[in-house]
């Protein structure tokens, strides 16, 4: 009887030492560090990887020592295939566990890109380009179309305007496609919170507003101009005058220089509010927070021209008299073309 005891007393030491000593194996193994002095470093994970590629690319980049302590971890917690791709800031510091918890959660690094208001799809693409989203050609093809504003609900023959200007946060493995997605779903975020409503009470539909306020920014740049500006537009359409309006000649242009001609403002286009009455068939840029403000509440006057100062600012006129007296004083050394 007593020697039964002494082998069960044997064998629960030797249980609880092999127990003890696999979990400080197993410890060891997860949260053990491969290095206690390493920086910061940029570690990729493609699309399509496995957690064996991962692991042995990480093993390869110094993260790790070996393979074994991050395939336990993911063993553990199920993660084999919860890691997602893209681009990681990562040390060696950092134990196996926590690398694993870091790929799992998708914190990747990810790169500002700044889309200033007024640019349109051509100015948008090329820099989407050079910053490494997709080439530019493919851009220009995925967003030219009126099928590729009808797959988001909108109205248009493209998704000009719709690319909403702001500063994105993007990973290094984002697309051309996840671009157009995150643009356009911010243009309908702050459309519906911010100017949906007004829009609405004026009888002005989401085309209307966009185009009015594109012309506006690319008119101006100064805001506190933008509801003058709103004003001489909105004053013409109501009398059925015609806008006059350079930059949507310009839009109007394949291949513009930067010189605008006599010609060019003669040649009939769908965009030239020279020869045309009313608003062009659709935006001719991405208007920002204020153009939008400024096409839903002009100022209160009846000003119908403006003519710019050369300074960044502008002569705003309620009479053709008034307005010529403006273009001989602002404009003397320049061939002008009344708004």
């Amino acid at each position: 009887m007593n020697r039964n005891k002494k082998h069960i007393k044997f064998f629960v030491v030797v249980v609880v030492g092999c127990f003890f000593i696999a979990s400080i194996y197993l410890y060891t193994k997860l949260y053990t560090a491969a290095s206690s002095s390493a920086l910061p470093a940029v570690f990729l994970v493609k699309r399509g990887m496995g957690l064996n590629a991962i692991a042995r690319e990480l093993v390869k980049e110094g993260f790790l020592k070996e393979t074994l302590g991050i395939k336990i971890a993911a063993s553990l917690k199920g993660a084999h295939k919860k890691i997602k791709a893209g681009e990681y800031e990562l040390s060696a510091q950092m134990s196996p566990m926590a690398l694993l918890d870091t790929l799992v959660a998708g914190r990747t690094k990810s790169y500002p890109v700044t889309f200033p208001e007024g640019y349109n799809i051509k100015d948008i693409a090329a820099l989407v380009e050079s910053k490494g989203f997709g080439a530019k050609d493919a851009f220009i093809k995925a967003t030219m179309t009126a099928e590729a504003a009808s797959a988001y609900g909108l109205k248009g023959e493209s998704l000009e305007g719709y690319l909403f200007p702001d500063t994105y946060n993007f990973t290094k493995l984002a697309s051309t496609d996840d671009v157009i997605r995150k643009m356009v779903a911010t243009f309908k975020d702050v459309y519906a919170r911010e100017f949906q409503k007004e829009a609405g009470k004026q009888g002005m539909t989401v085309l209307e507003h966009v185009t009015l306020a594109s012309i506006i920014e690319k008119e101006t740049g100064k805001v506190d101009e933008m509801p003058l500006i709103s004003a001489v537009f909105r004053n013409r359409l109501r009398k059925r005058i015609r806008l006059g309006s350079d930059p949507t000649v310009i839009y109007g242009i394949k291949d513009y220089n930067g010189n605008i001609t006599k010609k060019h403002l003669l040649t009939r286009t769908p965009y030239n509010t020279y020869r045309n009455y009313g608003l062009p068939p659709g935006p001719i840029a991405s208007p920002g927070r204020a153009a939008l403000r400024a096409a839903l509440n002009p100022a209160d006057v009846t000003f119908l021209y403006f003519v710019s100062r050369n300074d960044g600012t502008h002569k705003f006129s309620y009479t053709l008299k008034e307005h010529n007296r403006a273009v001989r004083k602002f404009q003397k050394s320049r061939k002008y073309r009344k708004k």
